[in-house]
């Protein structure tokens, strides 16, 4: 077997994936309402790349089951470069938006092939008591490459003469992350009797291990929650929502940029090293207190240009601290067996609270209140929101913190009832 490297080598892996969301959520989203769209149709963006993510479980065990982790990564990488260059030759406005969003959707499906093919081979080369420190790595690529091409993106897109171009630089950059792969060992698929048919049950065995177990449930009780979501950063990341403070594309491209990277990715590292001296779930509903309390701050501070920035770099680290420990706390509960569709199945149930609560706080913070149509399913929700709040950014921050809080309560009270249960401890 290899020599294992530094887990750096994830955050390299790992940027496509996180560079491509970020090209989506900030760089399309900012430019959304600058060429007259309204806010929520801005989110309609990020909605649908979380509504992918939300159902990637679904295509996970053919990662699994059929070509092995590094043949799945270049195919997927190949396709993740087209998909970018697709969306930066295209002018963001009404005429446009059909096509943008399928194009989302489908870079979004092929772009979770990258993810997917990394925690396969993270899961099997990383040792427990560095599961952490590896988890840090890994979200440094995701939250540091949403950073890159977000910020980056943002920038090339307004700046180069031919928007394409923008695109190109992008796929070329995620194709010279497959160097990484070199340096560490080969994941086999899964090789059992009865071919692919076998291959997808034992994966079914495998899922069926870790919900029997303590850990297992909650993680993903935690998952489903919307605690850490870090949901407000794809709003604030719109041109008419960062106008309240006075911001504009600079600024923008700032908070969510390469500087926004820097500080992510320190969160993501200091996240890890918590998760490695403490319960992985603990931190990570600990992280999602300190997201809310930020999200408060930041409500109740002045409207200038300077307070905008750094509210919004300090919410930036408590996001990396968050989704390092939700790495964490998923390699803790899964076990090595069929990882892709295990991770991704956790991944999926997680994305589903920080897609409906995106919406509902571009929902909230849109003054039109154009778009109640666009979310008739969080119609109760709505109704509270138009009773005890407004439609101003404020409320949008004040309704996260909220939420964040219900959301570790009802955890903690759940988890009092499962540690009660004979169920074991982790997967066996």
């Amino acid at each position: 077997m290899k020599k294992l490297p530094h887990p750096a080598i994830y955050a390299l892996l790992y940027f496509p994936f996180g560079a491509l969301g970020g090209f989506v959520t900030v760089a399309m989203t900012f430019l959304a309402t600058k060429n007259g769209l309204t806010i929520t149709e801005g989110a309609l963006f990020g909605a649908v790349q979380l509504a992918i993510s939300w159902m990637k479980w679904s295509w996970a065990p053919v990662v699994d089951v059929t070509l092995t982790p590094k043949r799945w990564y270049h195919i997927a990488t190949v396709t993740s470069a087209i998909s970018v260059i697709a969306l930066a030759s295209f002018p963001i406005n009404q005429e446009n938006m059909p096509m943008l969003l399928a194009i989302v959707a489908a870079g979004a499906v092929v772009n979770s092939i990258v993810g997917m093919s990394v925690e396969a081979i993270m899961a099997h080369a990383t040792p427990v008591e560095e599961q952490g420190r590896a988890s840090g790595w890994f979200q440094v690529g995701n939250l540091g490459g949403s950073g890159v091409g977000g910020g980056l993106g943002l920038i090339m897109l307004e700046s180069l003469p031919w928007p394409a171009l923008a695109g190109v630089i992008m796929g070329v950059s995620f194709l010279l992350c497959g160097i990484g792969l070199r340096w560490l060992p080969d994941t086999p698929r899964h090789a059992v009797e009865g071919g692919v048919l076998g291959a997808l049950r034992k994966v079914g065995r495998d899922i069926a291990e870790v919900g029997k177990s303590k850990g297992g449930l909650l993680a993903a009780i935690l998952c489903f929650s919307p605690v850490g979501t870090g949901a407000a950063a794809g709003v604030l990341t719109q041109a008419a929502v960062a106008a309240e403070w006075g911001a504009g594309a600079r600024e923008v491209a700032t908070i969510q940029g390469t500087v926004a990277g820097v500080v992510m990715a320190l969160g993501c590292l200091v996240g890890g090293y918590a998760c490695d001296r403490m319960r992985p779930r603990t931190a990570y509903a600990v992280f999602g207190i300190l997201l809310g309390v930020v999200a408060v701050g930041m409500a109740y501070s002045p409207r200038t240009i300077s307070m905008f920035v750094a509210w919004s770099m300090v919410y930036n680290f408590g996001v990396g601290l968050a989704y390092a420990a939700f790495t964490a706390t998923v390699l803790n509960a899964m076990g090595t067996g069929s990882a892709a569709t295990k991770y991704n199945l956790y991944a999926s149930i997680s994305n589903f609270p920080i897609w409906w609560l995106g919406l509902l706080l571009a929902w909230t913070a849109d003054p039109t209140q154009n778009a109640v149509a666009t979310v008739p399913w969080l119609g109760s929700l709505a109704a509270m929101v138009d009773r005890y709040l407004g439609h101003t950014p404020h409320d949008m921050l004040i309704l996260e913190a909220l939420i964040g809080v219900v959301g570790v309560s009802v955890f903690f009270l759940l988890a009092r009832v499962v540690q009660r249960s004979r169920l074991p401890d982790t997967v066996s």
